[in-house]
């Protein structure tokens, strides 16, 4: 009973079928073992309008369905990842968009990529609560049904926290619990936040930060990042840039 991870549905505030078949039979339910346990965190705060949202959408579909990701799952094996996409904005609004998924192959990366495009805005506007959307985050993979070697949550965001606790003790509390927190940062509103997810949101073991200098340019920066978190890779310490047509990119290995 000690190891049980109550199935809850927060979003739809029931039970999961797998906590129901725990009080009925009194079994909690087998945990399936996945390489890594990923939140896709997609900002839907007011400063995100309509067309800003879909290309995140957008840039997360492609992402999965580029040949580069699609190799790094491969080198997981069968034993694959799991992957749950979060909309979030201020502290009363974080939605799970879809669900826990497995993937393992080529044909389960492209079927989530199919899901994402399919999947409309859920938050319409908001404050920016960071700090909440990590909690939020960090509680989803504590009560899926999947065990990971690593736990990651891939936060994305054009601004500063505004509402809600702070980032920093949530990525402090993440941490502790051994999640990871990786950003992608989008510098269209606030040319400096990549300061600021460094300082108080990008944290963990392995943890990095990729930037974008605006909304089109984060299909590329989701790419790479993606692959980043399959593949699990120790990446430089050094901020560099990739080539003068893909985003800026900043990558470091985290003290924390």
């Amino acid at each position: 009973m000690a190891n049980l991870r109550a199935m809850l549905s927060r979003s739809a505030g029931i039970l999961s079928a797998g906590a129901s078949l725990w009080l009925l039979t009194g079994q909690a339910p087998a945990m399936e073992a996945v390489r890594l346990e990923l939140v896709l965190a997609v900002d839907c705060s007011s400063s995100v309008n309509d067309d800003e949202f879909a290309l995140q959408m957008l840039g997360i579909a492609e992402a999965f369905e580029d040949p580069s990701v699609l190799a790094a799952l491969e080198q997981n094996g069968r034993q694959g990842i799991a992957v749950g996409l979060l909309q979030w904005s201020s502290a009363g609004a974080q939605t799970e968009a879809i669900a826990w998924t497995r993937i393992d192959g080529l044909a389960d990366s492209l079927a989530f990529a199919d899901k994402v495009r399919a999947t409309g805005r859920l938050v319409p506007g908001g404050a920016t609560a960071l700090g909440k959307a990590i909690d939020t985050s960090v509680r989803w993979t504590q009560t899926n049904q999947y065990q990971g070697e690593r736990v990651a949550i891939d936060i994305s965001g054009d601004g500063r926290a505004n509402e809600g606790g702070s980032p920093a003790v949530a990525r402090a509390m993440a941490n502790r619990n051994g999640v990871t927190i990786n950003g992608l940062a989008i510098l269209n509103e606030e040319p400096d936040l990549a300061g600021y997810y460094m300082a108080g949101v990008v944290g963990g073991p392995g943890a990095f930060l990729l930037t974008a200098d605006d909304f089109d340019d984060f299909a590329t920066a989701m790419r790479r990042k993606l692959y980043f978190e399959i593949i699990g890779q120790t990446i430089a310490e050094a901020p560099r840039r990739f080539p003068e047509q893909e985003p800026q990119v900043t990558q470091f290995r985290s003290a924390q």
